[in-house]
């Protein structure tokens, strides 16, 4: 005999930040049923898009005393996704026949923090936040219950007022692009020159006519150096990630060198490259990425930052020992990110009023310890846990089927993968040039469908 179900129960859960995965969370959160309270530092949604001109008092983000800025954008940043695959399944980032929107496909950052608001006002998200509150603790409690400690950050009479309330649940989203990750030098620490992370790049104005050195190969990356390059007087890539034979003097610009990683720096300012090659800059600019960072998080050191590895963490999301009661969304890079995230939070909403099961705590650490011998045995540095890559479609097919949710649709998938060689083959151009018409027509069929679909609903439930 199968044992009889388990009631569905609505839970009191706290979502920690208001970006894209904080909002699809709290919309999937109270579709489910639960009582909802997102935690927002900012005075809006948007997360790490919203663009903040300003920069860090520290360029290299490392003083933990500086004045923290969320954002990483730059001010001239595009998306590496087209429009069709960014959006959520039911609310498609679609453009707008409105003069203050950005119609292209590959659409600026200003656009996609207007798609979601967009999304925020449809779904009515916005009551359930609670702006300029900064998280100060989540500590776990007894009974498996968790006590968040916020204090307001606002400008009014309530500055500084602090709380303490209880959760059954806690849904951090707080995004993964804020504390900056340095690149290991021999000798940077008596290097005499100027250092900046990207975290800190906005403009390339302060890059003129200066001798520059950026490292880092991902794709923003290569945004950057192309932008630096029209004003700087030289700029030389290190890049761990690239075929030899296009090491040297770029085609790009006449100003553009490719050099493998940094071997050493020394106090007279000089950067030798892992090849023998030498430059004498006046920056070094890291463009290295981010590191998994949850002060706030208080867990008896069930839960840990190792070299970028959030763990242990059942399939990116949940701790074993403390599942379904504290959870992860949007950990994953290499991906397509709101709509994976939706598929998280949609899993997290069900194991929680308990219409899903997870497997038993044992059963779970057996899986990520499987896991994590995988990556090893492939050679999988430790911080590339969490990055999907080729892994993309397993996972998303997965979580799909944990949700009940269709598969994802061919046009969406033969989209991303025509993005990506686009992305190789011309990636100066390939956000304006495009062959896959036939995909978008696709996409925009589907999209007329669903609206057609949602519209009838409606009238139907009225």
């Amino acid at each position: 005999m199968s044992p009889a179900p388990q009631p569905i129960i609505s839970r009191h859960v706290a979502v920690i930040g208001a970006g894209a995965s904080g909002l699809v969370t709290a919309r999937e959160l109270r579709r489910e049923g639960h009582s909802v309270v997102v935690f927002e530092r900012g005075d809006q949604v948007g997360g790490t898009w919203v663009y903040n001109p300003k920069t860090e008092s520290d360029p290299m983000g490392l003083n933990p005393e500086r004045n923290t800025i969320h954002s990483s954008l730059y001010r001239s940043l595009r998306t590496n996704l087209p429009r069709e695959c960014m959006g959520f399944s039911d609310y498609p980032f679609v453009a707008k026949d409105d003069p203050d929107r950005d119609p292209r496909r590959f659409s600026s950052h200003r656009e996609v923090l207007m798609y979601l608001q967009d999304f925020t006002r449809e779904f009515e998200i916005d009551e359930l936040v609670r702006f300029e509150t900064e998280i100060v603790r989540v500590r776990l409690v007894e009974s498996l219950k968790w006590e968040i400690k916020s204090k307001t950050s606002g400008k009014d009479e309530t500055i500084g007022h602090v709380v303490d309330e209880i959760f059954d649940a806690v849904v951090v989203c707080s995004g993964h692009y804020t504390q900056p990750r340095i690149a290991q030098i021999p000798g940077i620490n008596e290097w005499p020159g100027k250092q900046m992370h990207s975290h800190n790049y906005r403009v390339p104005d302060p890059f003129r006519d200066q001798v520059v050195v950026l490292i880092g190969s991902s794709e923003s990356a290569f945004d950057i150096s192309l932008e630096v390059a029209r004003v700087a007087k030289e700029v030389h890539i290190a890049a761990r990630t690239v075929a030899d034979e296009t090491f040297g003097k770029q085609p790009v610009y006449d100003n553009m060198w490719l050099h493998p990683m940094i071997e050493s720096v020394r106090e007279d300012g000089t950067v030798f490259f892992q090849d023998g090659s030498f430059v004498l800059p006046d920056i070094i600019l890291h463009c290295t990425g981010y590191e998994y960072h949850f002060p706030f998080l208080e867990t008896n050191g069930i839960v840990t930052v190792d070299d970028n590895r959030v763990g242990p963490l059942y399939k990116h999301i949940f701790p074993p020992a403390l599942a379904p009661w504290l959870s992860f969304v949007g950990l994953a890079w290499k991906a397509i990110p709101f709509p994976l995230c939706e598929l998280q939070s949609k899993w997290i909403a069900g194991v929680l009023s308990n219409r899903f099961t997870l497997p038993s705590q044992e059963e779970m650490m057996e899986d990520v310890e499987a896991f994590y011998s995988s990556l090893e045995a492939s050679g999988t540095p430790k911080r590339y846990t969490h990055c999907m890559g080729a892994n993309l479609v397993v996972y998303t097919n997965w979580l799909q089927g944990q949700c009940g949710c269709p598969a994802n649709e061919e046009w969406r998938i033969q989209m991303c993968l025509a993005t990506f060689k686009s992305r190789l083959a011309r990636p100066e151009s390939y956000r304006d040039e495009w062959e896959d018409q036939q995909l978008i027509l696709q996409a925009h069929e589907d999209f007329i469908k669903l609206t057609s679909n949602q519209v009838s609903d409606r009238c139907t439930s009225q």
